[in-house]
């Protein structure tokens, strides 16, 4: 198995959202100890960036609520950037308050999926953010701002790419140094669809400053090629799962995320570096599978361990069984 010996920068940077979205549909609630153990987990196994958790309400996301007890006992290396989720003004001023500085807003470009999820129009939740960066977002080291539905809603079908536009460029006008998650909340976004909006967000709209990830989803078995057709139009940053796991409960239909270790597997075989650690990311793996056995998905975790393992591309052939 290839490794980053020489100290090499990532090619790519995969952001693990398995403790955020992975854990917030889950409806038993998961021992915080268990979810310590996968953070743990996740962290030893060389990702530089992590979604941990949500500010929401509790009510709304019961998964959530003892994240203030895991950001407090949970052994992490100093290096690792802790982002958490915010859809309002009260998430960021609960987030700050924690000494959490790298922070994840979420607007949805569809009117029925933003009130499904915060129960505003987009017009208001814009406008709460831009009333909050203008006194707070000196307190953020890192703005990540979630565009979900960018490019299929569960209410409306296929979003009109002027709407995403839109919201784009009302975020720079407030907030200039950003990175944007451009989110296929459903998994329902087709390759070429990924390919040509990525492409004409970065195209249009890409700087030092203004930067872009991919958030998707494995609903249709696409999560893997998706991923890829962003990368394709130039988005270096994607999130992934460990296990697969998660979805969001206000999007009916759509199924986990795509899966970190598949992520990892795809592009370390193409010969892109991702900094991580096979061996230790299915074992951290195999730990949140078993926080919901009956959601969690991927494809390289059912592959025997010794083939995974024994190298990537050119240095896999020769092996048999």
């Amino acid at each position: 198995m290839r490794e980053d010996t020489n100290g090499a920068a990532p090619e790519v940077t995969i952001v693990e959202v398995a403790p955020r979205d992975g854990f917030q549909v889950v409806k038993p609630f998961i021992p915080t100890d268990q979810k310590i153990g996968v953070v743990e987990a996740l962290a030893a196994a060389g990702f530089q960036r992590m979604e941990i958790g949500a500010y929401v309400s509790p009510k709304a996301i019961p998964q959530m609520a003892d994240l203030g007890e895991i950001l407090g006992r949970a052994k992490l290396p100093e290096h690792m950037r802790l982002q958490v989720l915010v859809p309002n003004r009260r998430g960021l001023e609960m987030a700050l308050r924690a000494g959490i500085r790298d922070i994840c807003w979420v607007v949805s470009v569809s009117e029925s999926h933003n009130q499904s999820n915060v129960c505003r129009t987009v017009e208001e939740s814009l406008s709460d953010f831009e009333a909050a960066w203008a006194e707070l977002g000196c307190e953020v080291a890192l703005l990540r701002f979630n565009l979900a539905t960018t490019f299929d809603c569960p209410f409306e079908g296929r979003t009109v790419e002027a709407e995403v536009d839109r919201c784009i460029e009302r975020v720079i006008a407030a907030a200039p140094k950003v990175e944007f998650g451009l989110c296929d909340t459903t998994g329902r976004a087709a390759t070429d669809h990924v390919e040509d909006l990525c492409s004409s967000a970065v195209n249009r709209y890409g700087s030092d400053d203004v930067t872009f990830a991919f958030h998707g989803h494995d609903t249709y078995n696409l999560g893997v090629a998706n991923a890829l057709a962003a990368y394709r139009a130039g988005v270096r940053v994607l999130d992934g799962a460990a296990a697969g796991l998660g979805g969001c409960p206000f999007a009916p239909g759509a199924s986990g995320n795509t899966g970190s270790e598949d992520l990892v597997f795809a592009f370390e075989h193409m010969g892109v570096r991702t900094g991580i650690n096979m061996e230790k990311l299915l074992a951290a793996a195999d730990m949140a599978q078993e926080v919901a056995p009956d959601q969690a998905a991927g494809r390289i975790r059912t592959v025997p361990r010794r083939r995974v393992l024994a190298g990537y591309g050119r240095e896999t052939q020769g092996i048999t069984s």
